[in-house]
């Protein structure tokens, strides 16, 4: 899962890059591959990476035991083959490749898959994605600060042997492997410590691509081909240029000179493209919703986040305001990330649409909560990323509430992404328009972002009932699969209600793909991988 997921994960590029200018005169299977990103990444460290575009970066240069084909299907990556799990489900045992090897040569070891995961739970890492491990045997106790990261179930049984022991059955780990856990050099963790992954120099690549050029703050960089990694013969593209565009109206722009082949796009521009068959679209697996300060005495108020919900037109959000595909919210569930073990029903369909627009419902709510709380009037700040998409949903956001909930002001602070997950997770905020991606098909993982037990509840919305069930939900070896999916169902329908937290509206992909590009495809759970491109 990655935060902030529905800020977009399609990877871009430039002819301002150097060498993009010069791609005429190579050879057609030399060219540079040009692309975009939507926003600066805040690490290339694997274990702490939570931000969408940082997910996106690394997914280009790293590769774990698994990895996803080119259908988006989980397929050996470093390890061998994927595994069966031993001991009912909880034992794990991967070998690794022995042509797997780090961009300077060295082989990857197990060690180095020990090394990132002791660190990803290690509390002084502060890593928002730990809890991707939680089914890690002793990893409660780790993060508790109880036991050492070292005693965390993962170990090297030898230089190629890596075994993971789980507290009880996780169904979904391939996912997690293929697409959120890698590998860190352990020499060069060991050398840089929490500065790892800071710049493109303090970081080594093992997957199909080396990063170069990136400082931890450049708006361009590049992925070049790494002659190391064990399947380098496939690697068609031998460069791919990269630069952060946060304007959808100069990605299109980009792409219509020629400039770049792929790019992402938002708003207006998706419509503007409907009969562009270089037009890509898929309804994504990011959720956008409401995060309230359950710390601030007014975000607490459950009737305010309750109104909130209410002052929400959802259609109109996403026909008039997005206009690029994605789907008004039904819950805090997108469509696709689960079905019915018995029925095969879809999970949002079968729980149904807990959410309406009822402005004077909102209203009615909004005045009982400014009784409760003594108060006629309140300002809010509203933290966004600055990017199109959010600021033109803030906007219509604040429009709403201050029209429906008379006596409050919104004010609008919008930032680099980095910048407000940094604000979100050290609880600087009244409202946070914020989002999630899941790497994979699993209701849990959305619900999670509102357990008071988990490190990226963001709200600090401590609600025991819900966390009892989503404890009874993690306990996969005492419920069967039908009792699980019935207490996800559940979690859903309370905490939606309950408005822990307020859903938006499930995220559209749509990228802009040259014709001249093959090899780029795009599903529910995954964007594209430039190490399946090639030029046709």
């Amino acid at each position: 899962m990655k935060k902030f997921i529905g800020l977009g994960f399609g990877l871009l590029a430039v002819a301002a890059l150097a060498g993009c200018g010069s791609t005429t005169a190579k050879s057609n299977a030399d060219k540079d591959l040009n692309v975009t990103i939507v926003g600066n990444p805040a690490t290339a460290n694997p274990a702490i990476s939570g931000d969408s575009n940082s997910s996106s970066m690394i997914s280009q240069t790293a590769e774990g035991l698994y990895t996803l084909d080119k259908n988006g299907k989980v397929a050996a990556g470093v390890a061998t083959k994927v595994v069966k799990p031993t001991k009912n489900g909880t034992v794990y045992t991967f070998k690794i490749k022995k042509n797997a090897k780090w961009q300077n040569g060295d082989p990857v070891t197990a060690q180095d898959f020990v090394t990132s995961f002791d660190w990803q739970v290690n509390p002084k890492s502060k890593s928002q994605v730990a809890n991707k491990l939680k089914f890690v045997k002793n990893y409660d106790d780790v993060q508790a600060g109880k036991k050492p990261a070292s005693a965390l179930g993962v170990k090297a049984l030898n230089k190629s042997t890596l075994q993971m022991t789980l507290s009880k059955p996780q169904p979904w780990l391939g996912d997690i492997l293929a697409t959120a856990a890698y590998p860190m050099k352990t020499d060069l963790f060991e050398k840089y410590g929490s500065k790892y992954g800071t710049s493109a120099d303090k970081t080594m690549s093992e997957g199909a691509y080396k990063l170069v050029g990136w400082s931890g703050s450049s708006d361009n960089w590049s992925y070049v081909k790494n002659d190391q990694y064990w399947n380098a013969k496939n690697v068609k593209i031998k460069k791919v240029n990269v630069q952060v565009v946060k304007d959808p109206g100069t990605s299109s722009s980009l792409f219509k000179s020629g400039k770049v082949q792929e790019t992402v796009l938002s708003g207006q521009y998706i419509k503007q493209n409907a009969d562009n068959p270089e037009l890509k679209e898929t309804l994504g697996s990011s959720m956008r919703f409401l995060e309230f300060n359950d710390k601030k005495t007014v975000t607490h108020n459950t009737k305010v986040r309750q109104a909130f919900s209410y002052v929400v037109n959802r259609q109109t959000l996403t026909k008039n305001v997005l206009q690029d595909g994605s789907a008004a919210a039904k819950s805090l569930i997108p469509y696709g990330d689960g079905n019915d073990p018995t029925t095969g029903k879809d999970f949002s369909k079968d729980v149904g649409n807990l959410l309406s627009y009822n402005p004077k419902q909102a209203t009615t709510l909004w005045n009982q909560a400014k009784k409760e709380l003594g108060i006629k009037k309140a300002n809010l700040e509203l933290l966004t990323a600055d990017t199109d998409e959010q600021k033109h949903v803030a906007q219509y956001l604040q429009q709403q509430a201050q029209k429906y909930m008379p006596g409050l002001t919104i004010t609008i602070k919008s930032m680099p992404l980095a910048q407000q997950i940094a604000k979100g997770a050290s609880g600087d905020y009244d409202i946070d328009l914020d989002g999630w991606t899941t790497d994979w098909r699993d209701p849990s993982d959305f619900l999670q972002m509102a357990d008071g037990k988990s490190s990226v509840n963001f709200t600090k919305w401590d609600n025991a009932h819900f966390s009892n069930l989503m404890k009874q939900i993690d306990d996969t070896s005492k419920y069967t699969t039908q009792q699980r999916w019935d207490m996800l169902k559940e979690a859903d329908t309370y905490v939606t209600k309950q408005a822990g937290l307020v859903p938006l509206y499930q995220q559209a992909k749509a990228h802009l793909v040259s014709k001249s590009v093959g090899g780029l495809k795009y599903t529910m759970m995954s964007d594209a991988q430039y190490k399946y491109a090639y030029w046709k």
